[in-house]
């Protein structure tokens, strides 16, 4: 069920808004959480609008237990209410169902203030997968999260038809983007590449054990793989696979050059809900393999890659997609279209009786 890029005629709202925005992802954590909030922060401003960022660098934190990049923020409810209060903000979006994120959920809720959510992330499955509980214990608190909210941002629909299952409406679409003046064809690529047994297949993301990698190095698919990128699973694998090779983290055109330099890129996650990582390969013209899930599926088209319960059937189907039409498909992704997605989505006391109609 691939989706379509978001189109490129748009219309921003022009009326200067003040915008609080709320997250428990922020700098200098580097996930596609981060980029996205972090790009559309920078456009908005761009475009005149007063955006604030209530995220944990502003408080005491302490890691999040599996998760140590993770900051999790320590403060109490009443001081994220008073800074919303002082900022007096004309919309409130709440990014993440952490602690800052309960906070000033707990905000608008006292005040009757309107407020709106995003589903980044595939809470439930990451934690079912880390604490060996069910996954429908955490969706419990994922629908008391969301409900009161009078939108929530999602990215694909299959993510919608999900949150709808679980009973969570006033569903409002928000995609992603590409840099797509970093992230092209004709980077450069890396010089660990130079001497590597073709057809390099490529993984670039977080290096933890909901990434599902392991469902990638384990394959038997000639060539060679190409782990890009850090985290908390990143000794285990180097250990258990060491055939594989690991760059460790990329950024900018150096990562541009990773994708651009790969025959291929393998997407072995089961729980992302969009994959910035998909449309940054694609955009620089390398097919992606993956299996058939919420993210890929919404993403991939039959031109630009394969999804397949066998990954290894998966990556040879997707070498013989044409880099061009890779390239060309990525290169729709705008992050201005997706920015003005996200303001549609905001809403403020004077939008909340068109919601109601």
């Amino acid at each position: 069920m691939a989706g379509f890029p978001i189109e490129p005629d748009f219309e921003f709202r022009r009326d200067p808004l003040r915008i609080a925005i709320v997250t428990d992802a922020w700098l200098p954590q580097i996930n596609g959480v981060v980029r996205t909030l972090t790009t559309t922060c920078e456009i908005l401003r761009s475009w005149g609008h007063r955006v604030d960022v209530v995220s944990p660098d502003q408080f005491r934190s302490v890691p999040c237990p599996t998760y140590p990049e993770i900051r999790l923020a320590m403060t109490m409810p009443r001081t994220v209410s008073r800074m919303l209060t002082e900022l007096a903000p004309d919309a409130i979006h709440i990014a993440t169902e952490g602690p800052l994120g309960l906070a000033a959920r707990r905000h608008c809720l006292s005040r009757g203030l309107p407020f709106s959510t995003a589903y980044h992330t595939q809470f439930p499955d990451y934690l079912a997968k880390r604490t060996k509980l069910p996954p429908a214990l955490f969706w419990r608190y994922v629908r008391w999260f969301h409900q009161p909210a009078e939108r929530v941002m999602v990215a694909t629909e299959s993510i919608r038809e999900e949150l709808r299952a679980h009973r969570i409406t006033s569903l409002h679409h928000w995609s992603r983007g590409v840099d797509l003046d970093c992230f092209t064809p004709d980077a450069e690529p890396p010089p660990e590449f130079a001497d590597l047994p073709r057809p390099i297949q490529l993984y670039v993301g977080r290096v933890a054990v909901e990434k599902n990698i392991e469902a990638f190095l384990s394959g038997e698919y000639p060539g060679s793989k190409v782990v890009v990128g850090d985290g908390p699973a990143l000794a285990a694998l180097k250990t258990k696979f060491p055939d594989a090779h690991f760059l460790g983290k990329r950024t900018g055109r150096e990562l541009a050059g990773c994708y651009a330099g790969a025959d291929v890129f393998v997407f072995p996650s089961r729980t992302d809900t969009f994959g910035l990582v998909v449309i940054e390969a694609l955009a620089c013209g390398t097919p992606v393999a993956a299996f058939p899930v919420t993210g890929p599926k919404d993403i991939v088209t039959e031109a630009t890659g394969a999804l397949c319960e066998n990954l290894d059937r998966a990556i040879c189907a997707a070498l013989y997609c044409e880099r061009a039409d890779c390239a060309a498909y990525g290169a729709q992704f705008s992050w201005e279209a997706a920015t003005d997605q996200f303001l549609a989505g905001l809403v403020t006391e004077a939008t909340v009786p068109e919601l109601a109609v």
